[in-house]
């Protein structure tokens, strides 16, 4: 079958199975994407090659509508950028504590990469995992070296322990770093707390319980809490350095089973974030904890254990008093038939649910790689469809709900041939008021300027200029509107300006 024909089956198969294809996702939607580094994908590129896959992927994802980066720069307390407090990881130059060569800080560079296209970039750390299974050999600043106390074995691998102080100030620290050195949108952790159950392993913990067990008796109750105290300090210290940075957590996709809490557990039967990972989500949501929540939701619609139907119904229900974010895996996804037509796969049911449920408010992808190599053609519905319209972040405001000033001095040049829109940026006092991307907008004339239209925008861009297209517009006049952002993607009143059909 050829593309342009396939595209077309694909799409009268999403309108026949009751999916809206004109409204091709919504004006204020996160639609991110997480880039692995702990599956060794990187192992051995060098820079330039890894620049050049970093820059196609990017490239690509722009074009699928994603507009946040989630990208692994702390794998095992090592990391993917230029560090004063941890070794350079092994995964980006094949052993730790060896600097890249030629030089260059792969954090630094995504950052500039993504905000040229755009894009957020949230920093993905994993906080408790100081060595995965397949590490044979640590840098003599790594934090297992230096202080082997602070850590204990568990089923090949070693964690921070998470009942020690020292050892949550520790990440905290590293987190600040990070922060204030890098112009991040985000900060992002997993599911790696306590580690995950392993048949005949123990956490060995007692001392630490008896030490330090502020009065609770119960040893689970007590891990919990230990998590807890550093989430609220994780955030206390991110929020202290830089307000507008986010801080956000991918959580296993079961919090608890309705067997283990009868009121508030879900019908499933897997393993529990609450029970075994030591990891109270809920508290965090409720308690402010975090600024947006993404459960790794990676099972199937219909799956027995933990059905996907089920779960993104309990998180929309339990979970809304923070932005809600669904992680997706991509192959799974197109792997798995859908249950009413067994022809098709799964995405279809599941971008429905995503619409329908008031909470669910975007999507991260697991993972990037599985989206750009278009398996089971999920990048080409993605980009014809369901994210064909560019999107804003939705909104934070219990972080910061005023808009900027709107632009000056919008004009309408010709240079060199082109048609270019400019404008001014407008004056802001301080980071709440500073504008920092900008939108285009492009209305036929005579049509209603309607802003929250996604269809109508041309263009998501840090410049103070649009080079503007024929196909801006299917009439001989248009309108041109640009508004403001801020750092929390608050949006300014349009500045608009007349003008005639580029040809």
């Amino acid at each position: 079958m050829k593309r342009t024909s396939l595209y077309i089956y694909i799409i009268v198969l999403l309108a026949f199975f009751n999916v809206n294809v004109n409204a091709q996702g919504q004006k204020r939607e996160f639609r991110g994407a997480w880039i692995q580094s702990v599956n060794g994908q990187f192992l051995g590129m060098g820079t330039e090659k890894m620049q050049k896959t970093l820059t196609y992927q990017l490239d690509e994802l722009k074009k699928d509508g994603v507009n946040a980066i989630i990208f692994q720069v702390r794998p095992e307390c090592d990391a993917l950028y230029n560090s004063k407090i941890e070794p350079w990881s092994r995964f980006l130059t094949g052993k730790q504590g060896m600097a890249p060569a030629p030089y260059w800080d792969p954090l630094e560079w995504m950052v500039e990469q993504c905000h040229k296209r755009g894009m957020e970039l949230h920093a993905w750390i994993n906080p408790f995992r100081a060595k995965t299974k397949t590490t044979t050999e640590l840098a003599a600043n790594h934090i297992a070296i230096k202080k082997p106390g602070s850590v204990f074995p568990y089923d090949g691998l070693l964690i921070l322990n998470p009942g020690k102080q020292e050892n949550r100030d520790y990440i905290c620290n590293v987190v600040k770093d990070i922060v204030e050195r890098y112009d991040v949108d985000g900060i992002h952790i997993d599911d790696y707390f306590y580690p995950y159950p392993a048949a005949g392993q123990s956490i060995p913990d007692d001392a630490e319980f008896r030490e330090n067990n502020n009065g609770i008796k119960n040893r689970g109750d007590w891990r919990r809490d230990n998590v807890n105290l550093f989430m609220k300090q994780l955030y206390e210290t991110v929020h202290k350095a830089k307000p507008w940075v986010k801080v956000g957590v991918s959580p296993f996709g079961i919090y608890r089973n309705q067997k283990s809490d009868p009121n508030i557990g879900s019908k499933t039967n897997g393993l529990q974030n609450y029970d075994d990972l030591y990891a109270d989500v809920l508290m965090w949501v409720n308690n402010g904890w975090l600024d947006y929540c993404a459960p790794q939701l990676y099972w199937e619609i219909g799956h027995k254990a933990a059905d996907y139907s089920t779960l993104i119904k309990w998180w929309n229900r339990y979970a809304g008093n923070r932005p809600l974010f669904i992680g997706e895996d991509v192959e799974r996804t197109v792997k798995k038939a859908d249950l009413n037509n067994p022809s098709i796969n799964q995405m279809p049911a599941k971008f429905k649910l995503h619409n329908e449920l008031p909470n669910v408010k975007g999507t991260v992808l697991w993972y990037a790689k599985a989206v750009v190599d278009n398996v089971g053609n999920y990048q080409n519905v993605l980009r014809n469809v369901y994210w064909k319209n560019p999107s804003l972040q939705p909104l934070m405001p219990f972080i910061d709900n005023k808009a900027p000033k709107k632009v000056k001095g919008l004009k309408f040049l010709s240079v060199d041939g082109d048609n270019v829109l400019f404008w001014t940026k407008p004056k802001g006092k301080g980071w709440k008021d500073e504008a920092v991307k900008y939108v285009v907008y492009g209305f036929d004339g005579g049509e209603k300027i309607n802003l929250s239209d996604a269809s109508k925008i041309k263009a998501i861009t840090t410049e103070c200029f649009y080079k503007t297209s024929p196909t801006d517009f299917s009439k001989p006049k248009g309108v041109y509107v640009v508004t403001a952002l801020d750092k929390l993607n608050n949006e300014s009143k349009g500045k608009k300006i007349n003008v005639k059909k580029s040809k």
